[in-house]
């Protein structure tokens, strides 16, 4: 499932930061109504349609924690420094680490980089070169972008941009 930043904290009631880097299977991290279970091989889009459903029926979503949420992305996505980032919701920098990982399940550094290498990515994979690609998205050199490319994707650059 692939959902906006700071939902998964709201829908599954868990803090985000202990479900990165684990495959953790839904049934684990919520009741699963056996008649999905049953048809989830079946047609597993409408099994996951009725997972969300339950689970935001389920949930109860703090709107101004989502809006946190929203808010604190807009600003990594923007490459607003944490400082800045802490300043502008009135935090310390401590803090907003401590958010953050609970929303996103990771530091707002790491959201920031994140951001950036999808940035880099998009355009490697409408046309640019890598190299181009690095350049616009302000790494280094196509070296960094290689490099951050097996640290947030898990493979080659070549391979992320080609979707294998």
């Amino acid at each position: 499932m692939r959902l906006a930043p700071g939902v998964a904290h709201t829908l599954l009631g868990i803090p985000a930061d202990e479900l990165v880097n684990q495959r953790v299977e839904l049934q684990q991290l919520t009741q699963l109504d056996r008649s999905v279970l049953e048809v989830a091989h079946l047609d597993p889009a409408s099994a996951l349609e009725q997972v969300m459903t339950s689970l935001w029926q389920n949930a109860t979503p703090n709107p101004t924690e989502l809006d946190l949420a929203h808010s604190l992305n807009q600003a990594a996505e923007t490459g607003t420094s944490v400082s800045g980032t802490a300043k502008q919701h009135g935090l310390s920098e401590r803090t907003l680490r401590r958010i953050s990982h609970r929303l996103f399940g990771y530091g707002p550094k790491t959201l920031m980089a994140i951001h950036r290498f999808q940035h880099a990515l998009r355009l490697a994979r409408s046309g640019s070169s890598i190299g181009e690609a690095a350049a616009v998205a302000r790494y280094a050199d196509q070296a960094h972008l290689s490099r951050e490319a097996r640290r947030l994707g898990g493979a080659p650059i070549g391979a992320l941009i080609r979707g294998d």
